[in-house]
């Protein structure tokens, strides 16, 4: 039987990606669940194309829209924020892709999770914001999180067959981004545009900001911690500037495993989508011929300082990445928009992890409420 796909953020970059693999491997898999936020030209265009059984509209305020271009199809139109929770319950849905960006992937990830769905995770913000209770909820109703991110995925991928507690550190490869090599002076005057403009990877604006600014890794760093059950202290960083190995394994006996292959997002999607089954592929092969550096560094933690706020949020624990996350969210859309400076954006950042109330051991009810006063006091800041 074909595994039954719901795709949380279809119409983003690694949904859409997704779609490819899909219709790649349509022998293998199915969509049975299309959701976007805000952009119903796009998901109207997948719906045509895939005919799943659902489609969601979060913007409640273009269902009409949605519903009518797709009235002479056998697809189901919802539209609202609950909606996303309520497709991934589904018993027609074997496995939820999380793609959207930030914040508003928790609660439908919390939802997929509590019904014993396994979990295709690429929203990373879920485990940084609320670590805790999705790995419990996941072991409590038995549903499996495997990560779409490349460098997680990698880590999973050289975990395969080891003995639990085989492995004392994980090692996060990073391209460096744009800006790497820049100074001070120079980065002070840098632009969004010249921001969105990765060399290695093709990643919506938030991810690409993210990734210039080195908060991208860091919540990666929180993201493994949760994954792997790895202590910080245990997972290092390092700028590889080729993006050919995704990441790597150190273990207890002193052999690294690592993880190679060109820069390519749909590998990892479909390893997930697939896992534990590893599907053949037409992708592009890496050759080492071909290939006559690879090369690696230490990050710049003076200048990226975001990476060492991240490290900072998960020793300190509850809901500090919380803090952490929401005003990164808040700073990059800042940014984005021209209303602060690219290294304005960690100071930001850090006086509202200072000035926010901290809480141990938080509830989901703390963690919204947490994200909603950061977002806020952040925001003043911006409009200082």
């Amino acid at each position: 039987m074909k595994k039954r796909v719901a795709i949380l953020g279809s119409t983003g970059s690694i949904g859409t990606q997704a779609l490819e693999v899909i219709q790649q491997q349509k022998d293998i898999f199915e969509v049975i669940v299309l959701t976007a936020g805000r952009n119903a030209n796009l998901l109207i265009e997948q719906a045509l194309r895939f005919v799943p059984q659902y489609a969601v509209i979060a913007d409640e305020s273009q269902y009409a829209d949605v519903r009518d271009a797709l009235s002479g199809l056998p697809v189901k139109v919802l539209a609202g924020i609950d909606a996303l929770s309520d497709v991934v319950t589904l018993q027609e849905v074997d496995i939820v892709l999380t793609a959207m960006v930030g914040f508003s992937g928790l609660l439908p990830t919390i939802a997929a999770v509590s019904s014993g769905k396994n979990i295709a995770l690429a929203n990373k913000e879920t485990l940084v914001v609320a670590g805790a209770l999705i790995t419990g909820l996941a072991a409590k109703h038995g549903s499996g999180i495997y990560p779409v991110d490349s460098e997680h995925s990698a880590i999973f991928q050289c975990l395969a067959g080891e003995e639990p507690g085989a492995a004392e550190k994980l090692i996060l490869t990073a391209s460096g981004g744009p800006f790497r090599g820049m100074n001070r002076d120079r980065l002070k005057k840098v632009t969004s545009l010249e921001a969105l403009k990765h060399p290695k990877w093709c990643m919506g604006n938030k991810v690409t900001i993210d990734s210039a600014s080195m908060m991208n890794k860091g919540l990666e760093v929180i993201e493994a911690s949760w994954l792997f059950g790895m202590s910080p202290d245990h997972i290092e960083v390092v700028i590889h500037p080729q993006s050919i190995i995704h990441s790597l394994v150190q273990f207890t006996d002193g052999s690294i495993k690592a993880q190679m292959g060109l820069p390519d997002m749909r590998l990892p999607i479909q390893y997930a989508l697939g896992y534990p089954t590893r599907v053949k592929s037409d992708f592009p092969r890496f050759s080492f011929t071909s290939c006559h550096e690879l090369t690696f560094e230490e990050p710049n933690s003076d200048l990226f300082r975001n990476l060492s706020l991240a490290y900072e949020a998960i020793r300190l624990g509850g809901n500090m990445p919380c803090i952490m996350n929401a005003a990164n969210e808040v700073v990059v859309e800042a940014f984005l928009n021209d209303r602060v400076g690219f290294l304005e954006m960690s100071g930001i950042i850090e006086e509202t992890m200072d000035k926010m109330s901290f809480i141990n051991e938080p509830s989901l009810s703390d963690y919204e409420e947490t994200d909603k006063e950061a977002r806020e006091y952040t925001k003043s800041i911006v409009l200082r």
